[in-house]
């Protein structure tokens, strides 16, 4: 939440879903309320022996990132925040 926080105050981000279903929990991150999830951060634990169990997916469907520490996960999205000043 505190990078969540962070992007808000920047002005990047405006409102988030929870959606917990059956085998995944999933926040979802909008620009706009009325618009598609710029990213959505799921959490399916069938896959923490494998591929992780946290995963950032883009807008176009897209695995930025995937891991079983969501702290490192989130990386990606800090990442996106940094930007060149003139």
């Amino acid at each position: 939440m505190s990078l969540y926080g962070r992007m808000v105050a920047a002005g990047e981000w405006r409102d988030y879903g929870i959606s917990p279903l059956k085998d995944v929990a999933i926040f979802s991150i909008f620009r706009r309320t009325a618009e598609h999830p710029i990213y959505r951060i799921e959490k399916r634990p069938k896959l923490s022996t494998k591929q992780g169990l946290y995963a950032i997916i883009g807008m176009d469907g897209r695995i930025l990132k995937r891991g079983h520490d969501l702290k490192t996960v989130l990386r990606v999205l800090e990442r996106k925040m940094i930007r060149l000043v003139d």
